[in-house]
């Protein structure tokens, strides 16, 4: 969570007032366990003190969500400890943990959040399936059930037709596939092993998740952050990858230079890569209209990376506090999209909630011969304005390394609209007089980046969140039009030369041949 909290293990504060509350959450779920820099000792004394400390229905501690970590963690630690080649003393959980944990799966079994549903209803089902596995008798055979139920339904409801999470989070994305290959070697791994037929339904689809994060990700091998996406929550895609191989045999696709294109109706998603270059445009649902509450105004945004190295940013998420940066993080201009009239494309409110909300119309994704390719797409989300306009974007690449984003807002009356374009913090924007503007990183210049519509371009900054807790000011620009409705707004991103070229130049200013004069 990027904030660091100084507990003395004499006197340990599971409640932790001060601090916000997924960080007390975080506090409750036990990942520390598998902490290999942590010593046995203080992995013992954290559970007991726990125990001691957070009698049953303890705030925080005892929400169905916690718990449900917490049990997981738990018996992994106890398995791990099991299988170790330990003494027998270091080796078995005491009779205290173990009567704690059943406490906490039979407290869970009555407690499953219905009301909130999506990744919490998920985490539910893994953290009874695994008590169910652990233990045995009645009480753990209907756990076992109960959790595989969940899972078996959940899979099928989360999981898109095309691999995608329907929350389209592509953290969330992460998380609950990794649960999915927890609960596939755990089955794998035990005697109450579930049936070859729903391994294999599982597998099939863990392995169309594996396909879809893979694709999506960008040439530095992490996650777009989409929705509420951050770094650092989530394993790495390659430790998920390598995770995969191990418990299904999973192979990522061989790596190509090649153009590729990739559509993903379902999530909303399309991709086009070609090398180290690739963009990445979101136009989907926001989530599930039951629970939209990881939800953005990102619709028609995306993210764009050149030579490797993320250019165009989402602004990520900072925090789930009710606090500016939450509210920033959900807004359009946080987003490299079109904002119409000052008005929200989606109407975010509270920390986890969302009223009218953007929907797409259509979208789509072709290549479109002479090696570019052509994205389309719209959505309503402007439609309860006056004169019910819809934003239509079209982002064309010719293969070479040009970018040019063209925005329509067609509907009656007059209207404003801006266009914003979030760069990451690691580049400036320079102006060069009334020419394009620059997007540099110390000398080197990255990309060109000019309006082909006449339109006001503004630059400022906004503020980019790639981790919890952790905030950078960044380069934004703000093209924008006002006027009667059919407006358009329209700029390139031109790449430059290769790093190398320019390097080589910059490392030889001085290289000038000089020839004598003839005359």
């Amino acid at each position: 969570m990027n904030v660091t909290n100084a507990i003395p293990t004499e006197r340990i504060d599971w409640v932790s007032r001060d601090m916000p509350k997924l960080w007390r959450y975080n506090l409750h779920y036990f990942d520390y366990l598998h902490d290999p820099q942590r010593s046995f000792e203080n992995k013992c004394l954290l559970i007991t003190d726990w125990i001691r400390s957070n009698p049953p229905g303890t705030e925080d501690a005892w929400e169905p969500y916690t718990a449900s970590l917490r049990i997981v963690n738990w018996v992994k630690f106890f398995l791990s400890r099991a299988v170790a080649g330990l003494k027998e003393s270091d080796r078995l959980p005491k009779h205290e943990w173990l009567e704690s944990l059943y406490q906490q799966a039979l407290w869970l079994e009555q407690n499953i959040e219905y009301h909130i549903l999506a990744n919490h209803y998920l985490k539910n089902g893994v953290a009874l399936f695994f008590a169910g596995v652990y233990f045995e008798g009645v009480d753990a055979d209907r756990w076992l059930q109960k959790g595989l139920g969940i899972l078996r339904g959940e899979l099928k409801e989360q999981f898109l037709a095309d691999g995608g999470h329907f929350e389209r989070s592509p953290m969330y994305h992460s998380i609950c596939l990794v649960d999915y290959l927890d609960v596939l070697n755990l089955a794998e791994n035990s005697s109450a092993a579930i049936s070859s037929d729903i391994a294999g339904e599982f597998s099939g689809k863990v392995t169309a998740a594996l396909d879809f994060l893979h694709a999506i990700c960008l040439p530095d091998g992490a996650i777009p952050l989409f929705n509420d996406s951050a770094f650092g929550i989530a394993p790495p895609p390659h430790r998920i990858f390598d995770y995969a191989e191990r418990v299904i045999g999973y192979k990522t696709p061989r790596p190509t230079k090649d153009l590729v294109v990739n559509a993903f109706p379902s999530n909303g998603y399309y991709v086009c890569r070609k090398a180290d270059d690739m963009i990445i445009i979101d136009c989907g649902p926001i989530g599930p209209d039951y629970q939209p509450g990881h939800a953005h105004c990102d619709t028609l945004s995306y993210e764009l990376a050149i030579d490797g190295r993320r250019v165009v940013v989402d602004s990520g998420v900072y925090d789930y506090e009710l606090s500016r940066e939450r509210a920033y993080a959900r807004s359009t201009s946080a987003h490299n999209t079109v904002m119409v009239d000052e008005e929200e494309q989606s109407e975010m409110w509270g920390v986890f909630r969302v009223a009218r909300r953007a929907r797409p119309i259509q979208a789509h994704i072709d290549k479109a011969g002479e090696g570019s390719v052509l994205f389309e797409g719209a959505h309503d989300g402007y439609t309860r304005l006056k004169g019910r306009p819809i934003h239509k974007r079209k982002i064309s690449y010719d293969g070479c390394g040009s970018w040019v984003v063209t925005d329509v807002l067609e509907g009656r009356g007059i209207h404003r609209m801006e266009s914003f374009v979030h760069i990451h913090p690691d580049f400036t924007i320079l102006e060069s007089g009334e020419g394009p503007f620059r997007i540099e990183r110390g000398w080197e210049i990255v990309a060109m980046i000019e309006a082909l519509s006449p339109c006001r371009v503004q630059s400022g900054s906004g503020c980019y969140f790639p981790e919890f807790g952790l905030s950078r000011k960044n380069p934004v620009l703000a093209f924008s039009c006002s006027g009667e409705g059919p407006l358009q707004l329209s700029y390139r991103i031109q790449k430059t030369r290769n790093r190398q070229t320019q390097a080589h130049e910059h490392a030889n200013p001085l290289s000038v041949t000089l020839l004598p004069s003839r005359g």
